[in-house]
């Protein structure tokens, strides 16, 4: 079968492999169809993160796939059925599953997902392949709602729920809350996050960022634009996320919470920051949260919203582009382009 590999920085390629099968009972076999990018992808394949030099991987972990075939003890799912994959391999079984820690499953090793070189978690396959392997099917894949395009949700394995986590619970628990939004280099988390603020009924969702293009699509999703770099503090919000993935833009949403408030910061710092600044957030008695989103557990949630119109991620998406482009268009800078197959 044909597989989109990631060889090295700037450098992808279409490589015949041995097509995978079946190797527990509680295993399914998909054959991808919409496939989009991850907001660590770009930055990967410019040879911007570690991910980048560990070796050879197989690429792509956001998507929405066909059931082929399904092991002798999978009765959730079936052959012809179209769903979504869960980009963490999470057995749903385990105490950290049942707790909806799906991204911490005690079943496989520690940070397991598709799409990513062997040091973090193994090899597991990736979603730019003709079939992939899903271990524990009948809780890893989720149907997808009638009606709903593959290529509207492809983003639902990974940065879909990682925009709900910051805001979802949040908005659960303080409806109509204020909420900021400080986005960057997490391009289309923070926009999934203004989408889904909005949609869930915040008061006000202030997303501030440099980039027009997102400024404008933050717009479009109902969130009021404020242009410039991150001030010191832009205000007091009972609600904040850092999607900046830089130390000017986390310090901000940092000292943006208000007094009891929380902030939720989606970007990944590889190097040890000095300036959190701790004083200023045990004044306000602030609730930091940060890793990865727990994204089995959240996308029913986000599967419903848009089901019913009320989120559009496809506003997000850049461009929707035939399979074979895939390996062309990843070397250009895009920041939501979405593959697919007889769709």
């Amino acid at each position: 079968m044909q597989q989109l590999t990631f060889i090295s920085p700037g450098k992808l390629e279409w490589r015949d492999v041995p097509a995978p099968g079946l190797v527990a009972a509680s295993d399914a076999l998909v054959r991808p169809v919409a496939v989009t990018t991850c907001d660590l992808d770009g930055p990967t394949i410019r040879g911007e993160t570690p991910l980048a030099h560990m070796g050879e991987f197989p690429f792509g972990h956001e998507f929405i796939a066909d059931v082929v075939e399904v092991g002798d003890h999978v009765v959730h799912v079936r052959p012809g059925q179209r769903v979504a994959v869960s980009f963490q391999i999470c057995c749903g079984t385990c105490d950290r599953c049942s707790a909806g820690l799906s991204g911490s499953c005690r079943a496989v090793p520690p940070r397991s997902m598709f799409g990513f070189p062997v040091p973090i978690g193994g090899v597991w396959g990736g979603a730019l392949s003709d079939l992939v392997r899903v271990p524990f099917a009948d809780n890893m894949l989720v149907s997808l709602p009638h009606g709903v395009a593959a290529a509207t949700v492809a983003s639902v394995s990974d940065n879909l729920p990682d925009g709900w986590r910051t805001v979802g619970p949040h908005l659960q628990a303080q409806p109509g809350a204020e909420v900021l939004i400080v986005g960057g280099m997490a391009n289309s988390i923070g926009l999934y996050a203004a989408a889904i603020a909005c949609a869930l009924g915040a008061r006000r969702v202030d997303y501030l960022d440099t980039d027009k293009r997102r400024l404008e699509l933050a717009e479009k999703m109902g969130a009021r634009p404020v242009e410039g770099p991150p001030p010191d503090r832009a205000g007091d919000y009972a609600i904040t996320v850092d999607a900046s993935a830089n130390a000017a833009g986390l310090a901000c949403a940092l000292r943006s919470v208000a007094p009891g408030g929380v902030c939720t910061s989606v970007g990944i710092y590889y190097e040890p920051l000095t300036a959190i600044p701790l004083l200023d957030m045990y004044g306000r008695g602030v609730r930091f949260f940060t890793g990865r989103a727990n994204a089995r557990a959240d996308m029913p949630k986000v599967l419903e919203l848009v089901r019913s119109g009320r989120i559009k991620p496809d506003l997000v998406t850049t461009e929707v582009l035939e399979w074979g482009e895939a390996r062309d268009a990843l070397l250009e800078p895009s920041m939501k382009p979405v593959f697919v197959r007889d769709v």
